[in-house]
């Protein structure tokens, strides 16, 4: 067994506690709250910010041309391209530029970018890209199992969603990163992998807060 297949093993509640979540499977079926839905794109849009922060750290660090390469080519399609999809798909909802720029970051999406900086400038290599592992990997895992159930027919923007994370190119990616942290892995000592499923857990708890915070619409209390 890989390495990744062993630490999603012992992350299996973790993991079904993300792809059970009402906001999850309230895209779905269509059936989620679009002030919900809205809140969560308007932090995305954050978390995206910082997130390509993150990966040019990432390409930075990185032991090999071909990872490198590969970092650096996702931090240009992030910036030049996703933020630019991002903005089109938030204007369907009525968001503006404008507004997305004035966004007020909500507690979980500060809590989570901020460990994945602190992540990338004080940790190892390792357990910086194993704690990318649940952005790209359950991003797609979600996708992957909401197609399979079938696209909500009332909710074509949910649908296009859906679409999203579950495409080819988008799986792509997902196994490009999960592929790269079973080959590092292969050379580490047992405190680097024990540090690593760490990383990886702890970005599990980060992304299910951030669902919950979504469906909550969570902000600050004062």
């Amino acid at each position: 067994m890989s390495y990744t297949k062993e630490i999603e093993a012992r992350a299996v509640e973790l993991r079904q506690a993300i792809l059970t979540h009402p906001f999850i499977t309230g895209i779905g079926d269509g059936t989620l709250d679009v002030e919900s839905f809205k809140f969560y794109i308007r932090q995305d849009y954050l978390y995206l910010i910082d997130y390509s922060r993150v990966l040019a750290i990432a390409s930075s660090r990185s032991p090999d041309l071909a990872s490198m390469g590969w970092f650096a080519d996702l931090l240009n399609q992030t910036l030049n391209h996703e933020m630019d999809l991002h903005r089109a798909y938030c204007a369907q909802f009525g968001i503006s530029k404008k507004e997305l720029e004035e966004t007020k970051i909500a507690p979980a999406t500060l809590a989570y970018t901020r460990f994945l900086l602190t992540l990338a400038s004080d940790h190892s290599y390792p357990e910086l890209i194993a704690g990318l592992l649940p952005c790209q990997w359950g991003y797609w895992e979600i996708g992957n199992q909401l197609s399979l159930a079938g696209m909500p027919q009332n909710a074509p923007l949910y649908q296009q969603w859906i679409q999203m994370y579950s495409a080819l190119d988008f799986k792509g990616l997902a196994f490009w990163i999960r592929d790269l942290v079973d080959e590092v892995a292969q050379t580490q000592n047992k405190d680097t992998l024990a540090k690593m499923e760490n990383a990886y857990r702890l970005s599990l708890k980060y992304e299910y807060s951030f669902w919950d915070m979504s469906y909550k619409k969570e902000t600050w209390s004062v």
